[in-house]
């Protein structure tokens, strides 16, 4: 199939274009780099030893995106782009609610232009909100603490509702936990750009000396050892759960979500505590206080993806461990030469 891959050099982008490309399919990415690197567009062929077609170009250039569906027969997309930070979000809601909203809107529109209906959306475990019991199912009343969150909730509306009227379409909403690791090559990874917004970034730069010490965020919370509970996926497992969503949702004409995660639960301190085991290095680490709409509690139930998609985690906290610390210390600039 081609298929078209939105955000396609970012951290998830990127690992799930391996995927695709190593199962036999074509590629077209569209990026804009805001969130990420030109050399990834390099390791991408060195690992798979193909070279996808690549269109540096905003999702929300209508203009653009058009052309890239008139010069190629797309049979599918997995749309990732969008600004995806909480704290910013909080920050810059404007400028969140615009860009993750008419993205998506704008890539809907061009694709019922060309009679493309077949979407992998990238959702996330934020739309629980804070009021749900762990594990979470997809069944759950749905709400949000911050406006990346929300972003997310409104285009899963918007999306249902673009089912609802032309059930033509088949999407999948996939709700992420918390992905980490890396590809087992250490070529590609996670890099932010400035301070890290998730946990295990910030344990890789303190373990290369990038950053002094680990901040962790309360640990009052009502768990094994005060610390928040989180549910980690590695993001190679992930990025195979999209290929999973992707054959169904080729077969069948429905709109489904399901949660991608590990269905178990890993405390800050026991994830810092993996990390220094496995790969011989201490993490020095300071509590602070917690941050405002932090659960202490959150993992998934993943039977749903299970039963419907084949798929499951496979790779355990060792290996998150072992290859976020590969990929770290082999790049310790990131992407940067």
């Amino acid at each position: 199939m081609k298929i078209l891959v939105t955000g396609g050099t970012g951290y998830i982008g990127s690992h799930t274009t391996i995927e695709l490309l190593n199962q036999g399919h074509e590629v077209i990415i569209v990026d804009n780099f805001y969130n990420s690197h030109p050399e990834v567009l390099l390791r991408i062929e060195e690992l798979s030893g193909k070279v996808p077609k690549f269109y540096k170009e905003d999702v929300i250039n209508r203009q653009a995106l058009e052309k890239i569906f008139s010069e190629n027969e797309i049979d599918a997309v997995i749309h990732f782009a969008g600004y995806k930070a909480v704290g910013e979000s909080v920050e810059k809601p404007i400028e969140y609610y615009y860009n993750n909203l008419t993205s998506t809107l704008t890539l809907c529109e061009v694709m019922k232009k060309f009679n493309v209906k077949n979407l992998i959306f990238s959702s996330s475990a934020t739309v629980y909100g804070l009021n749900n019991i762990s594990p979470l199912k997809e069944n759950l009343p749905l709400s949000t603490t911050n406006p990346y969150g929300t972003t997310k909730l409104m285009i899963e509306q918007i999306l249902t509702d673009l089912y609802k009227s032309d059930n033509t379409w088949s999407i999948a909403l996939l709700r992420y936990f918390n992905p980490i690791g890396a590809h087992e090559s250490g070529r590609i990874g996670e890099n932010p750009n400035g301070i890290p917004n998730n946990l295990m970034p910030y344990i890789t730069q303190v373990a290369v000396g990038k950053r002094e010490v680990l901040s962790v965020y309360g640990n009052d919370y009502e768990t094994i050892d005060g610390t928040g509970v989180r549910d980690y996926i590695h993001v190679v497992d992930l990025a195979k759960g999209h290929i999973k969503a992707l054959e169904r949702h080729i077969e069948i004409n429905k709109i489904e979500a399901y949660n991608l995660g590990g269905g178990k639960g890993y405390s800050v301190l026991q994830l810092v505590e993996a990390f220094e085991k496995v790969n011989g290095v201490k993490i020095p680490y300071k509590i602070v206080g917690r941050r405002e709409g932090d659960v202490a509690v959150c993992y998934s139930d993943a039977e749903k993806a299970l039963k419907e998609l084949n798929w499951k985690a496979e790779k355990t906290i060792d290996d998150m461990c072992k290859d976020s610390w590969n990929w770290q210390k082999n790049n310790p600039k990131g992407y940067e030469k």
